[in-house]
């Protein structure tokens, strides 16, 4: 069995984070979220995969990820040269695929528990396609599917009236069945190749569309707050099994750190509280401050006089003299925020493309 990944897209609904790389190296609890598709698909024992990009920043992605040799694994990177649908990065990957069945997995996903359970469904029983399933409160952002007697009857895209509370979730199984599929249907009225629409030809042409229901914890990170929910859980689920607070860098006498809290190396935190669960990344300075539970700060970054709570900090962010509580935040690399000395008094800001800010 192989794997094929995405790592694509455009991540429109991250800017301006993404309008200068791609946002599948966001890191969730200072991992970069594409690993824990690797992961997962490395853990179900499967050491083939292709890695779908973007013209854009397929350099970006084969720096950062390399061949696969981290992961015992071997890389093959698609390049799709414009964002024309699921089913089209699926009907590009053939050649790779082959004949072989394969796990479809959405870099932009996180769930817990990894998927070599779902696999075994789908081996068990002799199925051409199984949907993972996930019970959500808004399914009219996602693929829904009708369901009747515990059978898939069919599948319809981002539907005004769901005709289920279930979304089709980002990781599918497939046999080679599903290139008849993708070279069969027909644009949608956006332009895209949909995966819904795929997966619905096989159920109308007889073909085995079976399912599993995620009961434990499932993401798909493609928000803001999406990333800040994922960011959370990783964090409890990371630090519930340690005993105690793990420190790889300096913490002085004059700091306290209650709860569940990761220190990594060359970090320095000094007359500052920490409460946990909350990582600080390698080379992060942080002095006279107070982090609260569910934040990650990546690394090289500086956080002095200041408060944070809730919130995800990339690389070489510095953040200073600002009191008031920072929360439920997502800053981009190298973002600088402090407070004026000068007088008068003013809010001087550089704002990129799309950004948000709440004062």
């Amino acid at each position: 069995m192989k794997a094929l990944i995405t790592a694509g897209g455009r991540g429109t609904r991250l800017r301006p984070i993404t309008h200068t790389s791609n946002k599948h190296l966001i890191p969730i609890a200072n991992k970069p979220m594409l690993h824990y598709a690797i992961e997962a698909v490395v853990s179900a024992g499967i050491k083939e995969i292709g890695i779908v990009v973007n013209p854009e920043t397929v350099e970006e992605l084969k720096t950062a990820l390399g061949n696969g040799k981290a992961w015992g694994a071997a890389f093959s990177y698609i390049v799709q040269e414009s964002p024309a649908g699921l089913a089209h990065v699926v009907k590009i990957a053939e050649d790779f695929i082959q004949k072989e069945p394969f796990v479809f997995y959405l870099g932009d996903n996180v769930v817990t528990g990894g998927i070599a359970h779902f696999i075994r469904d789908f081996l068990e029983n002799e199925a051409n396609s199984h949907l993972l399933l996930s019970k959500v409160q808004d399914p009219e952002r996602f693929g829904v599917p009708e369901i009747k007697n515990g059978k898939i009857i069919s599948i319809e895209e981002k539907p005004k009236n769901p005709k289920s509370p279930y979304a089709v979730t980002g990781i599918y199984i497939y046999d080679h069945h599903i290139f008849e599929a993708v070279n069969a249907i027909q644009p949608s009225p956006r332009g895209e190749l949909e995966i819904s629409d795929a997966n619905d030809y096989l159920i109308k042409n007889g073909l085995a569309v079976t399912y599993s229901e995620i009961t434990g914890w499932w993401k798909d990170t493609g928000q803001p707050e999406d990333l800040l929910e994922a960011n959370r859980f990783v964090l409890d689920q990371m630090i519930m099994g340690q005993k105690e607070t793990m420190i790889r860098g300096e913490v002085d006498a004059h700091s306290e750190l209650r709860g569940k809290v990761i220190i990594e190396k060359g970090a320095k935190v000094v007359q500052s509280q920490i409460r946990g669960p909350a990582i600080i990344g390698e080379g992060t300075i942080i002095k006279n401050s107070y982090i609260g539970p569910y934040t990650s700060i990546y690394y090289g970054c500086e956080v002095n006089n200041s408060e944070l709570e809730y919130s995800i900090i990339l690389e070489r962010c510095k953040i200073a003299d600002i009191d008031v509580r920072i929360e439920k935040s997502l800053f981009g690399r190298e973002v600088e925020l402090c407070r004026g000395q000068k007088k008068p008094r003013t809010l001087k800001f550089v704002i990129g493309d799309q950004s948000r800010i709440e004062m």
